[in-house]
Formats: structure tokens, C-alpha cells, sequence
């Protein structure tokens, strides 16, 4: 069990004029916990993540989550930048929305977070209705985005939806107007698309918010190699090179010195 250790999350309060406790606490919130600890220790939502298991303590109200040691080192070290830094712009999308989760609680039932791990030497971060663990809202602007890959999903009762497996990203979920699913006459299912989509991106670091991804447009795409198109590219780029006696100096000329 030495590969084994955990990140807890205390909880600290009343629920009207009782005490917080394991007793006090209701359903709804645990669930909303579990879903944060989950993204705090797994922003990119791997799926080949190792498990996770649970366990609540007495203390007010203990929360455990014991997993591999190297991803309860990789929190500790994080716990340790923002207590130092005292802000979350830096970090990834969902690890800043999970902080910013535990916020909200915190000002919604008046709670007090202690957020440590298993380590000797822990960091511990606090979170209560005075502290500020928010992104700074001007970094987020909206963007069009290209994406390609292949459609593994489409649909849903109330709020309709394209997944789209990439390369680049793994699986991104796209918001679809229904009437366009209904409308769209070929199987999309299991075919390679571009969907040019809307969404926020941050301005200093380029990150996609992918939970704010919203249709505009499908592009039809065939990702096939066409050896008879590059070989006609071929021929015409040498026919506009032939005149020239030094192509390396000639490159150079045109890039300019960069010493």
C-alpha cells in the first residue's frame, strides 16, 4: 500500500443549529463533492485513470480519496502554487471550475474547505465564503474553432449533442441544434466530419472551454491521401523553381537574418 495515499476534503459548518456531521450531511452535496474531487485530481477526465476509492470520517464532516500516490504528489504540489500565488488563472479549465465549485459552496451554506493530502509535509488550502478562488472573467473571450475527427454520438432528449473524436483533443462534445439532427437526412454516425463551432477560448493561453462548444456548421471532409493531387503540386511548384540557380541561398534571401 506505499503507492496508495489521499487527498482529503474537511468540511466545516451547521446545518441550521446542528453541527455539520456525516449525520447532517445531505445526499445532494456529497454528490456534488464527488464530482469535484474527481475533476481536482483528474482534470483531462482520463479514462485509463487509476481508481479512486472513498471513505468519510467523523471531524465535521471528512471526506477521503484514496488513489495512486503520484497523482496525490502531482495535488500537493498544487495545493502548495495557489496557496502561494492565492489566485487559480493558472491552472486547467476543469481544475479551476472544481476550486471554483468548492467556492460557491463555500458562500452558498457558509461552509469552511481544508483541502490537504496524505504527505508528511502537506499543503493545506482553505476556502471559505471570504476567500476569492475565482478566474478572472476578461481572459475568456469567444472564438470560431475548426475541428475534425469522427462523429461517435449524436442526439439527446432535451439538449442535443455531436461527439466528436480527435486527435488532437480525444473526444469533444459539441451543443446541436435538435432540428438540425432531425433535418440532416445521411447516418452520421461513425463518418469524419470539420464542424466549425463557437465557443470561449483564453486569451493568454489559447485554452478551449470545450464545455461551451456550440454548432455553426458541418464541413464535409475526406482525410484520405490524394497522391495524384500532391504530384500535380509537385510539378507545378518545380516549373516555378526551375529558374532558380540556388535554392538554399534563395530561402535565405527571403527569410531574412534572425541573428
Amino acid at each position: 500500500m506505499e503507492n496508495i495515499g489521499y487527498i482529503e476534503i474537511r468540511i466545516q459548518g451547521k446545518k441550521g443549529n446542528l453541527d455539520l456531521s456525516p449525520d447532517t450531511y445531505d445526499i445532494r452535496e456529497l454528490k456534488e463533492v464527488l464530482e469535484t474531487a474527481e475533476k481536482l485530481l483528474f482534470p483531462e477526465g482520463k479514462k485509463d485513470r487509476p481508481i479512486v476509492s472513498y471513505e468519510m470520517k467523523e471531524g465535521s464532516v471528512r471526506h477521503l480519496f484514496k488513489t495512486s500516490m503520484q497523482y496525490v504528489i502531482g495535488f500537493n504540489a498544487l495545493l502548495g502554487e495557489i496557496g502561494s500565488l492565492g489566485r487559480i488563472d493558472f491552472l486547467e479549465l476543469n481544475s479551476a471550475k472544481a476550486f471554483e465549485s468548492l467556492q460557491e459552496l463555500a458562500l452558498k451554506h457558509d461552509y469552511s474547505f481544508s483541502l490537504k493530502t496524505s504527505m508528511a509535509k502537506t499543503h493545506e488550502l482553505t476556502i471559505t465564503r471570504s476567500s476569492q478562488f475565482k478566474r478572472s472573467e476578461p481572459v475568456w473571450v469567444d472564438a470560431e474553432f475548426y475541428f475534425y475527427g469522427k462523429v461517435t454520438n449524436a442526439g439527446g432528449k432535451d439538449k442535443a449533442n455531436l461527439h466528436l473524436t480527435t486527435d488532437e483533443m480525444g473526444t469533444i462534445r459539441i451543443q446541436t441544434p435538435i432540428e438540425f439532427l432531425k433535418e440532416y437526412e445521411d447516418n452520421l454516425l461513425y463518418k469524419s466530419f470539420g464542424i466549425r463551432a463557437a465557443g470561449k477560448q483564453h486569451s493568454e493561453t489559447g485554452e478551449i472551454d470545450t464545455s461551451s462548444l456550440k454548432f455553426m456548421e458541418l464541413v464535409d471532409y475526406q482525410p484520405k491521401f490524394d497522391e495524384s493531387y500532391l504530384n500535380k503540386l509537385i510539378s507545378k511548384a518545380s516549373l516555378t523553381w526551375s529558374n532558380v540557380k540556388d535554392k538554399d541561398q534563395w530561402l535565405r534571401e527571403i527569410r531574412g537574418s534572425y541573428d
